[in-house]
């Protein structure tokens, strides 16, 4: 049976992706902030081997945990960039650098990283967001490269705005960052750059990963997997 260790999964995408995979018969280590502090390198240290001693291999890393600050630049607070940039950029690096021995043992290792649209467009007032994920799809090529020879892929998730608590949790930010009344966010700011105007559930991020660590995701290595509704075609 492939096991997988996944970041974030109290809830939201981290929650719908092990239960996919759960579905789809892997074995899953699931960790959220309750099991380590994923801005350590102890803590992403502390997740692997957890995983490794559960089950004896890992044939998937799946880091979906994160967080959001909104705020104008000049506003931002320096010790949120450097939180954000540990949450979402070093730790995926660390957890594919201690994993990495595992999923070259596999044969067919995958790290599937959760990033954003994010990845490859910016928006105002989340300057650490965006360049973590930005810096988090240079990761992923880095390690595709790396991992060709030994059947390792690395990809990166990249969905418009998904129904998560992070999400729902911008509302007042943005507001206050936009000057709108929170009741006009969720259309003027968070779905404006959709060209489908709704969100995303989480069950169809989870879908996209399963497909990615399964045999039909073989071919996809080094790039981002596009569900953005629309975002980026324009």
């Amino acid at each position: 049976m492939p096991a997988a260790l996944v970041t974030g999964a109290a809830g939201g995408i981290g929650r719908a992706i092990v239960e996919r995979l759960e579905s789809e018969g892997w074995s899953v280590h699931g960790v959220d902030v309750e099991d380590a502090d994923l801005a350590t390198p102890e803590g992403n240290r502390t997740v692997v081997d957890a995983a490794l001693e559960r089950f004896g291999r890992l044939d998937a890393v799946v880091p979906s945990a994160g967080f959001q600050h909104v705020a104008p630049i000049h506003q931002f607070p320096e010790e949120r960039w450097d939180a954000l940039l540990a949450v979402l950029l070093t730790s995926p690096f660390l957890l594919a650098k201690y994993a990495w021995e595992a999923l070259v043992a596999s044969g067919q290792g995958r790290f599937v990283a959760v990033a954003s649209a994010h990845a490859l467009v910016a928006s105002p007032f989340k300057v650490g967001y965006v360049a973590a994920k930005h810096g988090l799809l240079g990761l992923v090529k880095t390690l595709a490269l790396e991992g060709a020879e030994h059947g390792l892929t690395a990809t990166a998730v990249c969905p418009a705005f998904v129904r998560t608590p992070l999400v729902e949790a911008q509302i007042a930010a943005q507001a206050r960052a936009h000057e709108l009344a929170p009741e006009r966010v969720l259309e003027e700011v968070i779905l404006a750059p959709h060209a489908v105007k709704r969100l995303i559930e989480p069950e169809e991020v989870a879908a996209t990963v399963a497909f990615l660590v399964g045999e039909g995701g073989r071919a996809f290595t080094g790039v981002p997997v596009t569900m953005d509704l629309g975002w980026t075609a324009r």
